[in-house]
């Protein structure tokens, strides 16, 4: 016989309470100042909560951001891969799913040049990175699956090629030269370069 889930208690409740006002708090100030201009005092007070039971859910802000990032990055990889199933061209399907990040990414240039630094440079026993590292993983099969489409690509070759998409795409987003550039410059430049990686 199957167990039944307990419910949880009233401390993880609680702590799940605290960490959703703490993930809304640092999504609001981020999205409205940038993650360099805001403070963790700052994310704590909108919290309504001490500055030193912040530090109990993560150690600083790039934890922080890492939190809020991966949930938005979630929401664009999941609507990329929907658009991407129903896109027979590959190239186009490729970018239902490169745009979608691209887009997400893009919402408040400094926190997604950031997010990516965090990934990159980010403490890997840090739960909130390894969610991150996670995400690009399911980035880069969600491409593959795609790339399968054409019959000469197999599987270790879609792979690989799913993986360089996936370093064009977070290079092209992270250039400091892209900065002042708009998404759909960004979204040219990579589907420009994805195009000439492709069989043809």
């Amino acid at each position: 016989m199957p167990s039944v889930p307990r419910p949880a208690g009233r401390r993880e409740r609680n702590k799940q309470e605290k960490l959703d006002r703490i993930t809304a708090a640092a999504r609001e100030l981020f999205a409205e100042r940038g993650v360099d201009e805001v403070t963790t005092q700052e994310i704590a007070d909108k919290a309504d909560i001490g500055a030193g039971t912040l530090f109990l859910y993560v150690k600083n802000k790039g934890e922080l951001l890492l939190l809020v990032q991966n949930a938005t990055y979630t929401e664009a990889l999941a609507r990329g891969t929907s658009a991407a199933e129903h896109t027979p061209d590959i190239l186009d399907a490729v970018m239902a799913i490169v745009g979608s990040i691209v887009e997400c990414n893009r919402k408040q240039v400094d926190n997604g040049r950031t997010y990516l630094r965090e990934i990159v440079f980010g403490d890997s026993e840090e739960p909130h990175h390894r969610d991150a590292l996670v995400l690009t993983l399911q980035t880069e099969a969600a491409i593959a699956d795609v790339l399968q489409r054409d019959r000469r690509t197999g599987p270790a070759d879609a792979a690989t090629l799913a993986h360089i998409i996936s370093a064009i795409m977070f290079v092209t987003m992270a250039a400091s030269i892209n900065i002042t550039n708009s998404t759909d410059d960004i979204v040219q430049q990579i589907r420009d370069q994805i195009r000439a990686l492709l069989p043809r």
